[in-house]
């Protein structure tokens, strides 16, 4: 848990970057929502099939958040605007795990599919309330010049009508896809930790 929290932190700071300095910023957020829908629901599942007790999902979804809050703080100490760092929402997606989990009566199957399905969903969502929540980012980033920008932060002109028509909806219909196959991925992983254990 620890390790999958770091790196969530990592990644929310990164796509930071992209979002308040480039005009690439719907495009890393639908790369930020596919990615956080990997990390959310990989462990999720995982955790929550060994477990076998609905709400292991939404213990760990509370876990990735405070350690979010807890870098976006340090972060914040070392320079970096307030509403730089967008920490994503975890638990109510993770919420949602563990509910589709529960109705279907601990069925695996069903994990993935309604599961996968319903976090690939609501992640973009979430992640865009918390985008509309904050400051205006560029007035954010003239406010805080960078003195150098990071090499991968060259500006490239942005693809106009391919992903800014909906960050949500592309975001949303990728993560909805995708995370069936991270779903499925976090239950094997159980079943390849029984045999190295056996």
């Amino acid at each position: 848990i620890v390790v999958v929290a770091v790196n969530s932190t990592l990644l929310t700071i990164n796509s930071g970057d992209y979002i308040f300095y480039t005009d690439w910023a719907w495009t890393s957020f639908v790369v930020f929502s596919i990615a956080n829908t990997l990390m959310t629901i990989v462990g999720a599942v995982y955790y929550l099939t060994f477990t076998g007790v609905p709400g292991t999902a939404t213990y760990y979804g509370l876990i990735m958040q405070v350690y979010t809050w807890v870098a976006k703080v340090a972060w914040f100490a070392l320079g970096y605007p307030v509403d730089f760092i967008v920490h994503p929402m975890w638990i109510p997606s993770c919420m949602l795990l563990d509910l589709a989990y529960w109705a279907t009566k601990k069925n695996n199957h069903s994990l993935i599919f309604f599961g996968g399905v319903l976090v690939g969903m609501s992640m973009p969502l979430f992640n865009m309330v918390q985008l509309m929540l904050i400051a205006d980012p560029l007035e954010t980033a003239f406010k805080y010049p960078r003195p150098t920008l990071p090499p991968y932060m060259t500006p490239i002109e942005p693809q106009v009508g391919k992903f800014y028509n909906s960050p949500v909806a592309l975001g949303a219909g990728a993560g909805a896809v995708l995370a069936c196959t991270f779903a499925a991925l976090g239950c094997k992983l159980n079943t390849w930790t029984y045999r190295w254990m056996a």
